[in-house]
């Protein structure tokens, strides 16, 4: 398995830049009674993809990771696994597909076949396997004491 820390070309460069915003994904779904307080997209911080095989295209501006597919983002406490991830620069968009897993330390994730990522809106959709479901993890805090939903 290679692992590489892409900062030198200036596609795969902005690429990173874009995946930093996956971790936000999560908050994205949540219905609005249930989600964090709206989060400011970050745009700085290492993200290290690992696969066995990445191409830049810089003509298509598509960077495509394939092969045992695990994304490392610290900062936002996210690890994404998959067979395949493909960003689409000039869309916006990334693409994640085949056992699918996305996790944030939190305790929220989710799994799925394909997931759809896209990152100006900061929406996804995630599809599942012919047959199966997406399952997705949400971990709801209780209200405190001082919050309780007591008289």
């Amino acid at each position: 398995m290679s692992h590489t820390q892409l900062l030198l070309n200036p596609l795969v460069r902005s690429a990173l830049l874009r995946l930093t915003a996956l971790p936000i994904f999560l908050s994205a779904m949540l219905p609005p009674a249930l989600a964090a307080p709206a989060v400011v997209t970050p745009t700085s911080g290492l993200v290290t993809i690992e696969s066995d095989l990445q191409k830049a295209d810089n003509s298509t501006g598509v960077v495509t990771a394939t092969g045992n597919v695990r994304i490392v983002y610290p900062d936002q406490q996210v690890v994404a696994t998959a067979r395949q991830a493909q960003y689409f620069s000039r869309e916006g968009r990334l693409v994640l597909s085949g056992d699918v897993d996305v996790i944030q330390d939190a305790g929220h994730s989710i799994q799925a076949e394909r997931l759809v990522y896209l990152v100006e809106r900061e929406r996804i959709v995630a599809e599942p396997a012919p047959g199966q479901q997406v399952i997705t993890h949400y971990r709801i805090n209780a209200p405190t004491a001082k919050e309780g939903l007591m008289p």
